[in-house]
């Protein structure tokens, strides 16, 4: 599991994360949630290790993220970040290609090729492999990163904001996708969500996140209650019975 204990980050006098203590267990996919600013990308960039924490401790299946080597951590632990930025001349499989860094150190092996074309496949990338990434879509290049994130072949991904700037065909497309990986290759998924019925559609557990708090952690049935999201968002939320579980209705 990951576990957080008394982990703080101040920022400002106004700005401040923590303390935080929780437990995010290991297994299918966690969604951090919660309004604009409530801390929900810091705590993920905390947990793998881009931004140091203030204070208190975290562990990922019992690696000290402060004091493991990054070499070793980097193969318990892999996160996508909002921003990419990597040169649009890339192809599709040169760019899962990194994925392998800490295993083949940029000397990609015949296995790591093979790994590489297993995650092409898995993300339905195959026809488009060659390419560059500035001449795919955005649902098209954001399946690439991901693909790149879980080529790296580690039980514990964590993906901020994976669904930003897709629609909601490309953006349901990315979440089963983020489903099968969790269950077909048992890996962790925590990610951080904006859209509250994407989580309570296809996350295990919901985490929601105000002002650099844990304001709830649990199963999708408990977190989704009208008093709680209403508390957590600012805004009259209701919840109703879909055909496919709660879903949060705005007033």
């Amino acid at each position: 599991m990951i576990t957080l204990s008394q982990v703080s980050k101040s920022y400002s006098s106004e700005v401040n994360i923590g303390p935080v203590d929780i437990d995010i267990p290991a297994g299918g996919i966690t969604a951090l949630v919660g309004p604009n600013g409530a801390g929900k990308s810091t705590l993920l960039t905390m947990i793998g290790r881009l931004l140091a924490v203030d204070s208190g401790t975290i562990s990922i299946a019992g690696h000290d993220v402060a004091s493991t080597k990054g070499t070793e951590l980097a193969k318990v632990v892999s996160i996508l970040r909002q921003e990419n930025h990597f040169v649009t001349k890339l192809t599709v499989r040169q760019l899962v290609g990194f994925g392998r860094f800490p295993y083949s150190k940029g000397r990609l092996t015949a296995e790591d090729e093979e790994i590489i074309s297993k995650y092409i496949d898995f993300l339905h990338l195959r026809e488009l492999e060659n390419r560059y990434l500035d001449q795919l879509s955005g649902g098209q290049r954001q399946r690439a990163y991901v693909a790149m994130v879980l080529c790296q072949e580690t039980d514990y991904v964590l993906l901020d904001e994976p669904l930003n700037n897709l629609d909601i065909a490309h953006s349901v497309d990315m979440m089963r996708h983020l489903q099968d990986a969790a269950r077909s290759l048992g890996r962790t998924i925590i990610v951080v969500l904006h859209d509250i019925n994407f989580a309570a559609r296809y996350a295990d557990h919901i985490c929601a996140v105000k002002d650099g708090h844990i304001a709830a952690f649990g199963s999708v049935q408990q977190v989704l209650d009208d008093d709680l999201l209403t508390d957590i968002f600012n805004t009259p939320i209701s919840v109703i019975d879909g055909p496919n579980g709660p879903i949060a209705c705005y007033h």
